[in-house]
């Protein structure tokens, strides 16, 4: 199964200047919780706005789109289009931005683990538009406030 793992605000916003807008411990948390063990697959901005202690992602096996064939990060596997890293891991994956990525991950995608940022923010890095006919909400949680952003998590799946 191909997920989608994003945070984004009312305004659809994930990144601003290659940094998060928001610090959510509640978030980062379920984001590890959902990707421990398993492949994610980033773009290579996204890969590089990770702290340093942190790339790779450890205990996951960090996959990275970049067109730079010199970009060879160690513990990392690249590819040189998000195609070619699906057709490597077609049998799940967790995409974790940004937004290119998401972009094409879109039509391959079966669930989305979001956190929905309930403020409209700053930022230079969007979520695409879910449209209702293709993508049903399955699970809300309760609303959470941390850091004086109140955010909701949702899971969608793909309609059938």
């Amino acid at each position: 199964m191909i997920s989608i793992v994003v945070a984004y605000s009312s305004n659809r916003v994930i990144g601003h200047r290659g940094r998060l807008p928001w610090r959510l411990p509640s978030d980062l948390r379920r984001f590890r919780e959902l990707t421990v063990g398993h492949t994610v697959v980033m773009g290579r901005r996204t890969f590089q706005s990770l702290p340093p202690a942190y790339r790779p992602l450890p205990d996951r096996q960090n996959v990275v789109v970049s067109a730079n064939p010199a970009f060879r990060p160690p513990g990392v596997e690249v590819h040189a289009s998000f195609e070619s890293a699906l057709a490597a891991h077609a049998d799940g994956c967790f995409v974790i931005g940004g937004s290119s990525i998401y972009e094409q991950a879109m039509p391959y995608a079966s669930r989305i683990y979001a956190t929905h940022v309930q403020a409209h923010t700053d930022g230079d890095a969007f979520f695409p538009v879910l449209d209702p006919a293709d993508w049903r909400c399955v699970e809300e949680r309760e609303p959470l406030l941390e850091n004086d952003h109140a955010f909701v998590f949702r899971t969608y799946d793909r309609q059938v």
